[in-house]
This record gives C-alpha cells, sequence and structure tokens, in this order.
C-alpha cells in the first residue's frame, strides 16, 4: 500500500521543530511499523537526505523503547500494543499518518521521534528498590505471600517504562509509572520496611523533574501497552498519605 507521512523533525531539544511530508509506496501490511520506518529510511538515504532518528532496541514490546506518538495516540491506533509490535495492517492503502515524538517536559527531544526518558531513571534511583539486607535467597515457599497480592505485584512489574502515560496525559503526569513501580514493591513484605521512605522520596523527585500532577482521567491505563491499571494509583496515594501522617 501507498502512505503519506507527516513526520516531527527536530535538530535537538533547543532547535524549533516541524512536520515533513514524505510519500512512501509498496509498503507490506505484514510489516510492522518500525519495518516501515526502517524502509522510509532507506529511501531517504538514497535520496540524499538524513534519515528519521527514533528510539528501538528489542521489537518484542519489552524494553519500551520505541515510543511514538502515531495519529494522536501513543504507540498508535491497537490497544496494549507497542510501536514495534503494532503492524500496518491497521492502515489503508492512501492513509495519511502523522508521527510525532513524546510531549512532555520532562522528556526534552534528542533529536526527531527520540526523546530522553532518563527522567525514569531518576525517579526510580530515588526510592523504586528494596535497599535492606533481606539476606541469601530463600526458597520460594518461605515467605508465604497470597497469591493475589503475588498476582498483583507481577501485574505491577510488567510495565516497561514506556514513558506512553505520561504522553497522553494533559498534565504530563508519571504517576502511572510510579505507582506500579511503587505497587510491585509495597505488595510484597520485603518491600513494605521502605514504604514510606520510597513515597515520599518518589514523589519529591517526580515533582523536581517537572512531571505534572494526575489528570485522574483514566488516560494513561487506556494507552498504557501493558494494561497497567490505574488502581495502582489508589494504592499509592494511600502509601503517601500514610507516609505525610507519621511524618
Amino acid at each position: 500500500m501507498d502512505l503519506t507521512l507527516k513526520v516531527w523533525r527536530q535538530k535537538d531539544a533547543s532547535s524549533k521543530g516541524k512536520f515533513e511530508t514524505y510519500s512512501i509506496s509498496d509498503v507490506s501490511k505484514d510489516s510492522s511499523f518500525l519495518e516501515m520506518l526502517d524502509v522510509l529510511n532507506e529511501q531517504l538515504i538514497r535520496e540524499n537526505i538524513e534519515p528519521i532518528a527514533f528510539d528501538h532496541d528489542c521489537r518484542e514490546g519489552i524494553c519500551g523503547s520505541c515510543g511514538l506518538f502515531i495519529n494522536g495516540r501513543a504507540h498508535g491506533p491497537d490497544y496494549e500494543t507497542t510501536t514495534c509490535q503494532l503492524h500496518m495492517r491497521k492502515f489503508k492503502h492512501g492513509d495519511t499518518i502523522v508521527i510525532e515524538p513524546w510531549r512532555a517536559k520532562a522528556f526534552p527531544v534528542i533529536k526527531d521521534l527520540m526523546v530522553d526518558r532518563s527522567a525514569f531513571d531518576k525517579i526510580l534511583q530515588s526510592g523504586g528498590f528494596v535497599s535492606v539486607n533481606t539476606g541469601g535467597v530463600p526458597d520460594a515457599n518461605a515467605i508465604p505471600i497470597p497469591k493475589e497480592a503475588a498476582d498483583e505485584a507481577m501485574d505491577a512489574a510488567t510495565c516497561i517504562g514506556c514513558g506512553a502515560c505520561v504522553a497522553t496525559c494533559k498534565n504530563a503526569s508519571a504517576m502511572l509509572f510510579v505507582s506500579a513501580k511503587v505497587s510491585q514493591l509495597a505488595l510484597l513484605p520485603q518491600g513494605k520496611l521502605e514504604a514510606q521512605r520510597r513515597a515520599k522520596s518518589m514523589v519529591a523527585k517526580m515533582d523536581e523533574l517537572g512531571f505534572g500532577n494526575c489528570s485522574n482521567t483514566g488516560a494513561c491505563e487506556v494507552e498504557c501497552p501493558k494494561g497497567i491499571s490505574i488502581a495502582h494509583i489508589a494504592r499509592f496515594n494511600r502509601e503517601f498519605l500514610k507516609a505525610k501522617i507519621n511524618d
């Protein structure tokens, strides 16, 4: 199929960007969205045009590197799918596709469609870990954990930190990401010892880095490629409130 692509081009965070329009032909409906961009870049190189910079790594929906805003939606028109898992069969011959980077103060543009998501790493470094000495690796059944809690912690741990929640939220809030990282620890015995310190330090770092407040619209849950529930935000708010009360 033949497509028209309107792609955001920007030299760096301090430069003014703009949309450039490209035409691409004979795109296989079985190719992935990133494979289509690969073909476009090969075409641009042949035409002596600088190829489009975009993030990617595993291309298996695991690493969270490939976030793009496609036709006004994070990761494109499919649900619970990363950009690398999106296939061109979701589009039609003759379509115009608008491709943008994540847009958030905390995610400055590196180049074209690439953004700096190191803010997520800084939030995790502020408290998204267990630092107490828990001894050696225990037997799997040494610490009884209710299956419901273990399942919910595992669901929270599926967050890949792609940033779709931030890009989708009108306030550029990182609450879904942070709450998922809090839940995967707060639900388990090893994470409870530092629960209050973790909640306060991660909120402080989130505010420092320029993320906004939760908009309470649920848009983050809708666009999350792993289907992370906003119920984790409610848990995170409880953890933070308990921490403030006990100050």
